[in-house]
């Protein structure tokens, strides 16, 4: 049993460390021969932290001995991304220069998993910046699918979506500000929640200044994990109060009035012009088909354009990639990276200072749309990505290669412009490889979106089962 621990979900976990039906060492040592059988392959943790994590594990063992109370994640590994900072380590990005730069205090979301008494096993790997919805760079080099070598892992959080599928723990930090929670997802048959802007408290105790004011108000942290009710319990954790964070909104997570039910689900497909494959639209009909089962109101709806909210995250966050990001890149990234940038600007028209003022205005507008929209229907399934899953290197061989990624994203890049919750939950396989189906849910009701993708996994299962049963 104990060399299966790692198999476990973080509920599982978790509640067999309180009822004393294993140890904390166990699992983390468990998890820990599972890091060291197939992390030298994936390369998805690139800070092993398990001689750290055992010293932890033998001090929660003794709180459980001793009757102390615990958190709800006590002796549950995780792991944490590397541009986020866990204090006396490095917070590198993906970049040479920045490997020394050690930080001196946590971020609000790694402060909130300690304080849960979780255990953090490693850092995880991500692209340059933070900045490309694949998983390479110079420092740590690439992170492989583990479904499928030549795969993408997904991006930004593609170091955190590998370790989840290979078995290194059942909860892994990531954030996303433009798809880098749910690109890595639906890239390797994960589950996850983008949650509503200032739901989880962010700060970057290491940066030397702050974010320009659009990455600040659509970007967000959150976990990945291989099954919906660690999804939810972890983002429950992560979102505890932090004062760092001005952002930060006391809104409840599950205590809120009832929705009058039969929950009305709203389907789209439209792709406003882009590729679509047929695969995925199937994908959508047969999501849909779980959800009406269970019991909810499906009906094909058209909403506010998804079309227009990605082009305007391209021009107005592009901006601000040119003024804050750009420099950086040019003066610590590699060549690889440059050139990337350097795309993105040419595929949407860059706002100048003052069409960067509008745009900003014009957001409230589109975002009001959206929140009245969900009034009448709470929840909108809709597809994350309108291809299968893409391979790892197809946004560095051209322009017309990134354009085709990012025509492909616009569900997943205009949902951040107007920061509503967004899940990614498996759907099964598209052409060999991992796929999902997202469902966009009301300002802070994530957990009407859980309950949805708890539906939609009640009849899939738990994708990663079908990656391990290769093993065997």
């Amino acid at each position: 049993m104990s060399n299966d621990l790692w198999r476990l979900s973080a509920c599982e976990t978790a509640a067999g460390i309180k009822g004393k039906h294993f140890t904390a060492e166990a699992v983390v040592d468990s998890v820990a021969e599972r890091i060291k059988t197939e992390n030298p392959r994936l390369n998805a943790i690139v800070l092993d932290l398990t001689e750290e994590a055992f010293a932890q594990a033998h001090e929660a063992d003794r709180q459980i001995a001793d009757g102390e109370d615990v958190g709800p994640l006590h002796g549950v590994p995780v792991t944490i991304k590397s541009n986020v900072d866990v204090k006396g380590q490095p917070t590198p990005n993906g970049l040479p220069a920045l490997a020394e730069v050690i930080a001196s205090d946590d971020s609000p979301v790694v402060s909130n998993l300690k304080k849960s008494g979780a255990i953090i096993m490693g850092r995880t790997n991500t692209p340059e910046l933070s900045m490309r919805l694949t998983t390479d760079n110079p420092l740590y080099g690439r992170t492989l699918n583990p479904w499928d070598d030549q795969a993408s892992p997904g991006g930004s959080s593609g170091g955190a979506s590998a370790a989840a599928a290979a078995g290194f723990g059942a909860i892994h930090h990531g954030n996303d500000i433009g798809g880098s929670l749910r690109c890595p997802s639906f890239n390797c048959g994960l589950s996850t929640v983008k949650p509503t802007f200032g739901r989880v408290p962010a700060f970057l105790p290491s940066a030397l200044e702050e974010r320009g004011l659009l990455s600040q108000l659509i970007s967000v942290q959150g976990p990945i994990c291989r099954e919906v009710r660690d999804v939810r319990l972890s983002l429950k954790v992560m979102s505890g109060a932090d004062a760092r964070d001005p952002f930060w909104m006391p809104v409840a997570f599950d205590d809120w009035p009832e929705v009058s039910k039969p929950i009305r689900v709203g389907v789209t497909t439209e792709s406003y012009g882009h590729p679509v494959h047929p695969d995925i639209i199937e994908s959508i009909d047969k999501a849909a088909g779980y959800l009406s089962d269970a019991g909810y109101r499906v009906e094909a709806v058209t909403p506010p354009s998804i079309d227009d909210a990605a082009s305007a995250w391209f021009t107005y966050l592009g901006a601000e990639l040119e003024a804050f990001l750009m420099p950086s890149a040019k003066a610590h990234g590699s060549e690889k990276i440059q050139q990337i940038f350097e795309w993105y600007f040419e595929m949407g028209q860059v706002a100048k200072p003052a069409e960067y003022q509008v745009g900003i205005k014009n957001r409230t507008a589109m975002t009001r749309k959206w929140n009245q929209f969900l009034e009448d229907t709470p929840l909108l399934l809709s597809p994350y990505f309108l291809q299968p899953t893409p391979d790892w290197d197809c946004d560095a061989k051209s322009l017309e290669g990134t354009r085709a990624l990012f025509d492909s994203a616009i569900y997943s890049t205009g949902i951040n412009w107007v920061s509503l919750p967004a899940g990614v939950t498996p759907i099964g396989m598209i052409a060999g490889r991992p796929a999902g189906v997202q469902i966009i849910g009301r300002r802070f009701r994530e957990d009407l979106i859980l309950d949805a993708m708890e539906a939609i996994e009640s009849r899939v299962g738990v994708l990663t089962k079908q990656l391990w049963a290769r093993e065997t």
